[in-house]
């Protein structure tokens, strides 16, 4: 049974946004990663970049593995191996920390996506069951820094981003955040106390907070465009592998 999709222009562009160069970049890193695997097996029925342009498609259109296996013209049990074997090599890496890290501006914040699994997830402000995913990203180049890993979605954002591991990556910079990370140590808006006017300095402050702090918002727009982050089915860490390697092609994607 011959394949319709195959690592050629048209496809990749059309379900990853990279250029082929930039595409190439990202099978690099797979292939450093052991994506062809420890060798001395049976070789894989795809090369390297057919498997993982699979990958990709996978966490763009959030297909089912039944519907995946004629598109590239294996089996649904191939397309599992597949998955589960590359799934954690396209990770993001932690951007490293600026010369002059007070001179970077950070923004910090999360985002709410629904899952199936009940150990991974909480019912939450949206009345489904999602995990809280967490976000650092740089305000000047709008590239994911970090994503930490999931939390219930009924955890409050303070108490995830205490326990994310975040904070440490974020010290000595200046970060700010929305209103819901008061006490952390992050840059939040002025809060407007009952009875007592709001001063014209504080107001502008907010406001320029506010419009720096959407481009954080944009981020998470982008990123699902690829719909696994719309509806996780997979349990166990398939939904931080997920996040890690959309935020990866998305940081390959933006314009440099």
């Amino acid at each position: 049974m011959g394949g319709v999709l195959r690592a050629e222009p048209v496809w990749v562009e059309t379900f990853t946004g990279l250029r082929m160069d930039r595409f190439a970049k990202l099978v690099k890193v797979v292939k450093e990663r052991g994506g062809n695997g420890p060798g001395g097996g049976r070789p894989w029925c795809l090369p390297l970049p057919d498997r993982v342009l699979l990958v990709a498609v996978y966490y763009r259109t959030n297909l089912t593995m039944r519907q995946l296996a004629p598109l590239f013209g294996i089996s649904p049990a191939t397309v599992c191996r597949v998955i589960q074997w590359l799934r954690s090599l396209p990770a993001l890496e932690r951007a490293p920390r600026p010369v002059a890290d007070t001179e970077r501006l950070w923004i910090v914040d999360g985002t709410l996506i629904p899952v199936r699994d009940r150990k991974a997830g909480a019912s939450s402000r949206n009345y489904r069951f999602s995990a809280n995913v967490r976000v650092v990203i740089d305000a000047k180049t709008r590239l994911v820094v970090a994503a930490a890993r999931p939390a219930p979605g009924s955890k409050a954002d303070a108490h995830v981003w205490r326990e994310s591991g975040l904070p440490a990556l974020a010290a000595g910079t200046t970060a700010i955040a929305d209103g819901a990370y008061l006490g952390t140590g992050l840059i939040v808006p002025h809060r407007k106390r009952a009875g007592r006017p709001f001063p014209r300095g504080q107001e502008e402050d907010d406001a320029e907070h506010r419009r720096v702090r959407a481009r954080v918002e944009h981020t998470f727009a982008r990123m699902k465009n690829w719909k696994v982050l719309r509806d996780r089915r997979q349990k166990g860490d398939g939904l931080h592998h997920a996040v890690q390697a959309v935020a990866a092609v998305h940081n390959l994607a933006m314009p440099r």
